[in-house]
């Protein structure tokens, strides 16, 4: 976990970052926004620091995740956060244990969101930036540390 926790703080040199700003910013961006409830919480919380009508709630999910890519199975847990962001779709937050790392290789890419922090990105060799994490998330947000990011997943 240390080294994951390493490897996303790292930027390489030349590293592609992309500033996402509040009510515009780049498409796929916003569409990595998404409310989660707190690990540790037994109700939504909601971030303090927003832009007027700006919130983002922190939520364990109690449904089964998988992440597929093609046949192949990426990830899979019972122990997702769902994250939900005004103006954007609820997303799935994987915990690190619970994704194929093996099979994803690091991304020169990096996004910023203004809510979440830094952005790294994982891709396959047929699909690139397929999944992401913030390994240093913004501490209204810090319950999604550790925790990994796919554009789609099936909830079960």
């Amino acid at each position: 976990m240390a080294a994951l926790a390493q490897q996303f703080r790292e930027l390489p040199r030349g590293a592609r970052v992309s500033v996402v700003e509040v009510g515009g910013g780049e498409e796929d961006a916003d569409s990595h926004g998404v409310t989660v409830r707190g690990k540790n919480q037994g109700a939504a919380s909601a971030l303090s620091g927003m832009a007027d009508g700006h919130t983002i709630t922190i939520e364990q999910d109690t449904r089964h995740v998988r992440a597929v890519h093609g046949e192949q199975v990426l990830a899979e847990t019972d122990r997702a956060l769902v994250l939900r962001e005004t103006g954007c779709p609820p997303r799935y937050y994987i915990p690190a244990e619970d994704v194929r790392l093996d099979l994803l290789k690091p991304s020169d890419t990096h996004t910023y969101c203004p809510f979440k922090g830094t952005a790294s990105y994982w891709s396959l060799p047929d699909a690139a930036d397929l999944v992401w994490a913030y390994p240093d998330p913004k501490p209204d947000v810090a319950g999604i540390k550790d925790h990994l990011c796919f554009y789609e997943v099936e909830v079960v």
